[in-house]
């Protein structure tokens, strides 16, 4: 009989819709902190400003500097039809993975005309419309190879095109969008152009909280993962060991190595801002010979689950997470799936808010579970 940690049910709770938070919290650092303590003491219940007093002088925050493509795309079929495009990830001379919706009608050869899109890109209206065509249909996707202009061949390029056109990518379950969301859906120190999702947790991180960090005598240093197609896939696989995951690009720079090498040497902690921070660390310690932290630039697409040894990540700062999703089971992979679970009935039960717009968790290393501690 299966273990329940090996069977994507386990991983399910109800969360009552008025629990998804539809706005973000003004400002940052104000959304509310769920403090994991040691069993059998309860969570404290404190801010994202408190981090400013819970992480220690010569701890090592790392974040994810991904910025976030305006990757929607209203499109008009010659039929008049509407469509709509989220631009994923480059397939070379101006090609594009792109899921659409309706997809079934959307056949090669077919023609679409790029649209300002809902009223958020009024700058899209100048010119002449831009023509894209759909090229092929992607099997593993289920989504379009759309080509675009042949100079698009990357994020930095296409990203033009996409501030004229598109607009930010928000979750289905976010159901108002404005202009504020361009600002709003980006990180502070957002830079590197190519993700479809925010690294959620990162959001909560104003100037003023990065300030206080700094003269608190943390360290922070950036790793680069572009979230990408997983965000969208819900996991299907009710035997998790055979679990795969959509691969996503990852860049971890000799900088962050040296980094975490000298905190652990002075004592410190290295403490992740969000899941991809630690889908970034330990994916590339994974992709190295000896299973040893090493610069690293290429797709990761690591299953972390209970059961996992981390090898780099010793505490996470984390948003709330959709049920039976990957990222549930990473969070299970430090603390275990029952004490999360029990913690998900605290914060639903206090009201705390869900999802990308919502609050956070903080698992400090002393109460990650003994096994999977580094």
């Amino acid at each position: 009989m299966s273990h329940p940690d090996t069977l994507l049910s386990s991983y399910s709770f109800h969360l009552p819709e008025e629990r998804i938070a539809q706005r973000p919290a003004e400002p940052r650092h104000a959304a509310r902190l769920l403090a994991v303590e040691q069993e059998p003491a309860p969570p404290r219940h404190l801010t994202v400003w408190d981090l400013a007093e819970e992480l220690k002088p010569g701890d090592l925050l790392v974040v994810n500097n991904t910025r976030v493509l305006k990757a929607r795309l209203a499109a008009r079929r010659r039929t008049g039809g509407a469509v709509e495009l989220l631009v994923l990830e480059p397939r070379g001379e101006g090609r594009w993975l792109c899921l659409a919706r309706p997809a079934k009608r959307l056949h090669p050869g077919e023609e679409l005309e790029l649209q300002a899109a809902g009223g958020l890109s009024p700058q899209a209206t100048d010119g002449p419309p831009l023509v894209v065509t759909v090229l092929e249909v992607d099997q593993a996707s289920g989504g379009r190879v759309i080509q675009f202009p042949p100079h698009c061949v990357d994020a930095a390029a296409i990203e033009a095109l996409l501030d004229r056109y598109g607009s930010m990518p928000l979750p289905p379950y976010i159901h108002q969008q404005d202009s504020s969301d361009d600002e709003r859906y980006q990180t502070r120190y957002a830079d590197k152009p190519g993700a479809v999702a925010a690294p959620t947790a990162g959001l909560h991180l104003s100037d003023e909280l990065l300030a206080a960090l700094k003269a608190r005598g943390v360290r922070l240093v950036a790793i680069t993962l572009h979230v990408g197609l997983g965000t969208f896939r819900p996991v299907e696989t009710e035997d998790l060991s055979a679990l795969e995951l959509h691969s996503e690009w990852v860049e971890v720079s000799a900088e962050v190595v040296e980094a975490v090498a000298s905190t652990r040497a002075a004592g410190g902690r290295v403490i992740a801002m969000g899941t991809t921070s630690v889908r970034a660390l330990e994916g590339a310690a994974a992709a190295s010979a000896d299973g040893v932290l090493q610069p690293f630039q290429g797709p990761v697409a690591l299953v972390i689950q209970p059961g996992f040894r981390f090898r780099v990540v010793e505490g996470l700062i984390t948003n709330f997470h959709l049920p039976q999703s990957s990222l549930l089971l990473l969070v299970s992979a430090l603390i275990g799936r029952p004490r999360l679970l029990e913690l998900y009935a605290t914060a639903i039960n206090e009201g705390y808010r869900f999802f990308s717009y919502g609050d956070a968790m903080w698992i400090a290393p002393a109460v990650v579970l003994p096994g999977a501690r580094p």
